[in-house]
């Protein structure tokens, strides 16, 4: 019987992949999803008895693995030293990298997780050569695609996150991609794809200054109700482009706010020559968030309509100057 309850994870592909490897390594089988700011606010409980993976440090849990440097920055400013932490922290594509690294040095472990945790390490860092090698269907991401789905109820979701993991203990990626309820999921989320390339497209915007349109603006700021995207399909529309903004209002209890949340991310483009470009780096020195240099996300607090169309404005022109600066 394990000494730990249950794991909490990311509700994404490395989430999955990560609870995937200690749930095997480790004998728990109880899994519970969930994103970083519920973890940053408290909203999940977590325990001593409890491993935590691809999330902040929740000040208390059994284990805990990671590999965001937004998330040690959290710890060093809170005195922490990651190596007094059970578990690891490593700066690594992926967090089941992380993970994969930790255990495989304590037991022999599944063949098949070394393909799972190449593709994570792409994945999660959107590691492509370009457009095409980013559109390229691959057991990996048709699953990463399953997990995007969005027409359905959290309930629904998460059983299904729960299948995939104990799926992925026991077989190889390319056996769970051809699996019928996989495909069935990713056949749906292909035809949301194309919906939110039409709300995408309907929402790009540039700044006067970008002349040559190197930084995609997808603001969702207009709608009442909060849009799913996936802002790396604008890449579809300006290939070109070297990063891409989406900024949105923030809702609380399905109510619309002044508040704005921001992420940005760089193109596949930059993947493949030498450039300075850092987005976690820009997100710190405006003081509005963090990330590492592939991708980041911030909050700007508002008070008014009038302010919030006034900050949006001040930060992407900063952000845009940041960026050709770099």
């Amino acid at each position: 019987m394990s000494e730990f309850e249950k794991i909490i994870t990311h509700n994404d592909f490395d989430g999955v992949v990560s609870a995937a490897i200690c749930s095997h390594a480790l004998g728990v089988d109880f899994i519970v999803f969930t994103g970083p700011r519920s973890i940053s606010e408290a909203r999940t409980p977590v325990t001593k008895d409890d491993v935590v993976c691809d999330l902040p440090y929740p000040l208390e849990c059994g284990m805990w693995f990671d590999h965001h440097e937004g998330n040690l920055e959290e710890l060093q400013y809170r005195n922490i030293d990651p190596q007094t932490i059970p578990g690891r922290f490593d700066i690594k594509p992926s967090c089941a990298r992380v993970v994969y690294e930790y255990f495989s040095e304590q037991q022999q472990l599944p063949d098949h997780f070394v393909e799972m945790v190449d593709e994570a390490d792409i994945i999660d860092s959107f590691d492509y050569k370009d457009v095409e090698d980013w559109r390229a269907e691959t057991p990996g991401k048709i699953i990463d695609s399953t997990i995007k789905l969005q027409a359905e109820k959290a309930s629904e979701k998460w059983q299904y996150l729960r299948n995939l993991i104990l799926h992925l203990k026991n077989h190889s990626l390319t056996e769970v991609a051809q699996m019928p309820g996989v495909r069935k999921r990713y056949h749906a989320f292909q035809e949301e794809e194309k919906e939110m390339l039409r709300q995408i497209e309907e929402s790009i915007t540039f700044l006067p200054e970008d002349k040559n349109k190197e930084l995609i603006i997808i603001d969702l700021t207009r709608h009442n109700r909060q849009p799913n995207i996936l802002k790396h399909l604008a890449y579809l529309l300006y290939p070109q482009a070297q990063a891409v903004i989406e900024i949105k209002s923030m809702f609380k209890n399905r109510t619309k706010t002044n508040n704005l949340a921001l992420s940005m991310s760089l193109s596949v483009n930059l993947n493949s020559k030498q450039h300075n470009k850092d987005v976690g780096a820009i997100m710190r020195e405006l003081n509005i968030g963090s990330g590492h240099a592939g991708a980041g996300a911030g909050t700007i607090f508002c008070q008014s309509k009038a302010e919030m169309l006034q900050e949006k404005n001040k930060v992407l022109t900063e952000i845009f100057k940041m960026f050709q600066k770099q």
